[in-house]
């Protein structure tokens, strides 16, 4: 039995390190040794659950073979949003904690024994992420923050007005003056939503088109 379950903690292992390995390559907040190790943490969880306490079992004592599994689901939560950032009005890494999530859930199916389901639900999340990523790249929005600089006041009116004639949303700017002995400059931070198609290559050159604009930063 001992070899039973050292496959099931395997095998959880390998699927939450498939996913791991997707996060990873996205350059997401949880990569592969984070999904190795919930997964297998998770199978764990649920083998010492379900047979960790043969030993004590008697006729006068019971015992819940669910008690310490459904504390994963539970706890997962905790590292589930420390990947989550609130940062400049945009929600990032929802979708690495859910897959998190998922992933706990995978390693408690193959825990269980459940290979087929887990396998099957690997497959599902890693079409999830892939495929709708591919689908959002292609037609979707994305929010990006940019910061640029002019000592020419009029060039923020242009670009705000050239930017909504092209389509994007500006969620929200600021303005500060630099002031200088020399000069004054004008910074300006924007949060735009934009179509990935149309300007997530081009957002550079559209600004560099401006003379006597610096661009700061792009995020």
């Amino acid at each position: 039995m001992t070899y039973e379950f050292i496959f099931r903690v395997f095998t959880a292992a390998i699927l939450g390190g498939v996913i791991g390995f997707e996060r990873e390559y996205r350059a997401k907040e949880a990569g592969l040794r984070t999904h190795f190790l919930v997964a297998m943490g998770s199978a764990l969880f649920m083998i010492v659950s379900q047979y960790g306490f043969d030993s004590v079992l008697g006729e006068s004592i019971t015992l819940d073979p669910a008690r310490v599994a459904a504390q994963v689901v539970s706890g997962i939560g905790f590292i589930g949003a420390g990947t989550i950032i609130f940062q400049k009005h945009v929600i990032k890494g929802l979708t690495t904690a859910a897959g998190l999530w998922a992933t706990s859930a995978i390693g408690l199916a193959s825990g269980s024994g459940m290979y087929m389901l887990a396998v099957t639900s690997t497959l599902l999340v890693l079409i999830c992420l892939e495929t709708i990523y591919f689908i959002l790249h292609r037609i979707g929005s994305r929010n990006i923050s940019v910061t640029i600089s002019t000592s020419n006041r009029d060039k923020i009116k242009d670009i705000l007005d050239r930017l909504r004639n092209d389509g994007v949303e500006i969620e929200s700017y600021e303005m500060k003056d630099i002031s200088s002995p020399m000069a004054t400059k004008y910074s300006v931070s924007m949060e735009l939503t934009v179509k990935r198609n149309k300007y997530q290559d081009n957002i550079i050159n559209f600004m560099t088109k401006f003379d006597g604009v610096d661009i700061e930063s792009i995020e």
